[in-house]
């Protein structure tokens, strides 16, 4: 069976999801394996390594943001826990301020 992650770049610190995962569940990727903490939704990243507050994240081998507290192995990295590279709007907090503001 095919893993329920893929790796999309060997310089990755996260996993991408191509099937629906639940928590508890071991993924091994070659001679690495993780138990998810949570469940994953398709698409969706999840930790390959304990990331540090201020971490960078990397997909594609290129930083998409930066860890806003420790994400630990096989936890969900997602606008929760993550802030963009791209998007200053892309936190749940900048969102509050916005509807805020409404």
């Amino acid at each position: 069976m095919k893993s329920k992650f893929i790796l999309i770049h060997p310089l990755d610190n996260i996993l991408v999801c191509c099937r629906q995962a639940k928590a508890g569940e071991v993924i091994n990727m070659g001679s690495e394996q993780l138990v998810l903490l949570e469940d994953i939704h398709l698409g969706h990243k999840v930790a390959r390594q304990l990331l540090s507050a201020g971490d960078n994240i990397i997909k594609y081998g290129v930083s998409i943001g930066s860890a806003l507290r420790d994400i630990h192995p096989g936890e969900h990295v997602h606008i929760h826990n993550i802030k963009s590279d791209y998007m200053p709007s892309h936190t749940r907090e900048h969102q509050h301020e916005n509807n805020d503001h409404q």
